[in-house]
């Protein structure tokens, strides 16, 4: 079986309270075109249905000289598949090495992910140069990395005070709506 490395897309990180850093997002999307140079790459929306994900670790640029960052058999990674691709939610243990990640994602500085599988079925576009992963095998880590695979993928942080900054300007924008609604409502 081929073992690859793919690129995913997490779309929010955030802080959820001063000690926590808990990162969720998507480590794959589905329908989204990858150019190796010489040939397409697309994955099914049902690729993962069947694939091994019984012990899935989160890694830096896929490196086991590195500390692992979360693992599904610890309970601080998790992940479920909806229409979008495959969401992960990770808390990151409180190491010096997640500290100085979480840190350099928060900055930008780190802002793309890749995964590692085995395929199981595939098909090809001889005519396009492209390859359809229909179902993977299994899968092996998420990594945040330095040079991505997949350039559309993402990962970016919210502070705590950027967070509840959004959120205050958020239910300002619903409390005012609310009163136009109740102004309106007066009015007739």
């Amino acid at each position: 079986m081929e073992k690859a490395v793919k690129e995913i897309r997490l779309v929010d990180m955030r802080a959820l309270d001063e000690e926590a850093m808990t990162v969720e997002g998507y480590a794959a999307v589905f329908d989204t075109v990858t150019d190796w140079g010489w040939m397409h790459e697309v994955i099914d929306r049902h690729a993962f249905d069947n694939a091994d994900m019984s012990d899935i670790v989160m890694k830096y640029n896929h490196e086991d000289s590195v500390l692992p960052m979360a693992r599904t058999r610890g309970g601080s990674l998790q992940f479920a598949v909806d229409d979008h691709g495959l969401k992960i939610r990770a808390k990151l243990p409180d190491t010096s090495v997640n500290k100085d990640i979480y840190t350099l994602i928060r900055e930008g500085v780190l802002s793309k992910m890749s995964f590692a599988f085995t395929v199981k079925s595939e098909e090809y576009d001889y005519d396009t140069d492209t390859r359809k992963i229909l179902e993977f095998d299994k899968i092996f880590d998420v990594s945040v990395v330095d040079v991505p695979a997949y350039e559309t993928t993402e990962i970016y942080a919210r502070s705590k005070e950027q967070y509840e900054e959004e959120k205050r300007e958020y239910e300002e924008k619903k409390m005012s709506f609310e009163k136009q609604k109740l102004e309106l409502m007066l009015s007739l």
